[in-house]
């Protein structure tokens, strides 16, 4: 993971509701999966298991930044246990949870999400 300070040096710009929502969310991934990569792109972060692959091939989730939300995005959450419907999206396999507010999220629902799409193999699809 990337150092907290430079995080909130990239984090400046969001509000302070939302900044709280990604930390929260990184340190969910870290507790989740210690050894995953953190890349960090122009929209946010992404999480995956370097030792098995890339961003898509090995990927965990992506905390994308929205002006008034953030979004929790799964590369393969089409094929992630979802028994509170929270997925979105109508890409192929690529889904999402909207964030909005820190009080209101599902946080035990993430956590399940990003456990369980730390543990998907899409191997196990082809």
């Amino acid at each position: 993971m990337q150092p907290r300070r430079d995080i909130e040096i990239y984090l400046a710009h969001l509000p302070s509701e939302l900044r709280d929502i990604v930390f929260e969310l990184r340190d969910t991934i870290a507790a989740i999966a210690p050894t995953a990569t953190e890349a960090i792109h122009r929209h946010g972060f992404s999480y995956y298991h370097a030792e098995r692959g890339g961003p898509v091939s090995a990927g965990i989730c992506q905390i994308n930044l929205q002006p008034d939300h953030i979004q929790l995005a799964f590369i393969h959450g089409a094929f992630l246990p979802d028994p509170k419907g929270l997925l979105r999206g109508e890409r192929l396999a690529k889904r999402y949870v909207k964030i909005a507010s820190f009080d209101q999220a599902p946080w035990d629902d993430l956590q399940n999400l990003i456990i369980a799409s730390a543990n998907f193999d899409p191997r196990s699809i082809a």
